[in-house]
């Protein structure tokens, strides 16, 4: 087992391990004194890996309840967590108790926001089982949930108890979200380990799945370090959003239909690299990202993307704050006026 401490004011470890879903009722009951766990999962996930967490948590003396919504992104809204209110006064949940997400990236980001408003805050686990939010949004402490104009403008920072990740889930992935989940382990190669980014560019879909045990820790290892020492996204943080600001424009343009998350990270890194980087290092994450079946660009005019970004929520007043990585390996934090950010796209830079 691979433990990485996470050292926020809430701290708490992230456990890596194969077949360690098979233990989580083992493992939570010597972490939390709850008497009953709310396992939420989207429609996908639970029926491949519900009935194990259940039955692990019971062995271990949990009263177990499991709340069940359609995937997808469209799900990760203000209805779906009324829903999820209703359904815990229903079952009595009370502050004691914990919520387990038991999914992907909108799992996670639901049922911990659900967690942190919820009684005003309760117990939740995160046990990612997407590539994705194994290396990128399980852990961190951001919940939220989408609004019709952007992506996850409601939220909160809110710790986990544990984070649970599994390889073995990922064996189960169709090959779009394994596909998805390289958009995010590129950047963390882009942004701090130049190393990894190189062999990631020696590798492919067929070879990677062969060196998770050892790039899953090395992404929470990236991020533990960002996220201790900016928690909540003062400074430092912002490093994490690579490719996020047009990846999200990408999103909401799509109305988050027909691209996935990681597609639009891959295809907004691509972007920003093209328009405020330099060529060599577009050059060569364009190549990157397309040995792993991402998009490098998107069929969208670039004055409408801009206009998203407009509603982005890393926006400051009239500044926008943005990541450009120069060179690879180096992440650097840029401020610009909305209008002077899109000036940068008025003309292309790297040819």
């Amino acid at each position: 087992m691979k433990r990485i401490h996470v050292p926020t004011n809430d701290a708490y470890d992230v456990l890596v391990e194969r077949g360690i879903l098979r233990r989580c009722g083992e493992i939570l009951s010597d972490l939390i004194g709850s008497s009953t766990c709310v396992i939420i999962s989207d429609d996908n996930v639970a029926p491949l890996y519900s009935s194990t967490a259940a039955q692990s948590l019971q062995a271990a003396g949990f009263r177990t309840e499991q709340f069940v919504f359609p995937h997808g992104e469209q799900s990760k809204n203000a209805d779906t967590l009324m829903k999820i209110y209703t359904f815990l006064c229903e079952k009595e949940i009370t502050r004691g108790d914990c919520l387990v997400a038991l999914g992907g990236g909108v799992v996670g980001d639901l049922t911990g926001y659900a967690a942190a408003t919820y009684l005003r805050g309760i117990h939740y686990v995160q046990i990612p089982t997407s590539l994705l939010a194994q290396v990128d949004s399980s852990v961190g402490g951001k919940t939220a949930i989408d609004l019709p104009e952007g992506k996850n403008l409601v939220g909160a920072f809110y710790q986990p108890d544990v984070v649970l990740c599994d390889p073995d889930t990922l064996s189960t992935l169709p090959q779009e979200f394994l596909i998805d989940g390289m958009g995010e382990v590129i950047k963390y190669g882009m942004i701090a380990d130049a190393e990894l980014f190189e062999t990631l560019c020696g590798l492919d879909l067929q070879t990677i799945p062969q060196h998770f045990d050892d790039i899953i820790p090395t992404c929470i290892g990236i991020k533990r370090d960002v996220v201790g020492k900016d928690e909540k996204e003062s400074g430092l943080r912002m490093i994490l959003n690579f490719g996020h600001t047009l990846g999200h424009a990408i999103e909401a343009y799509y109305h988050y239909e027909g691209i996935t998350h990681g597609c639009a990270v891959a295809a907004g890194m691509c972007l920003i690299t093209r328009y405020c980087g330099n060529a060599e290092d577009w050059k060569r994450l364009c190549g990157c990202v397309e040995r792993y079946g991402l998009p490098s660009d998107v069929p969208v005019p670039l004055n409408e993307l801009l206009t998203f970004c407009g509603h982005d929520k890393k926006r400051s007043g009239n500044d926008l704050h943005y990541v450009v990585c120069d060179p690879i390996g180096q992440a650097k934090i840029r401020r610009d006026t909305i209008s002077g950010f899109q000036k940068h796209f008025e003309r292309t830079v790297c040819e």
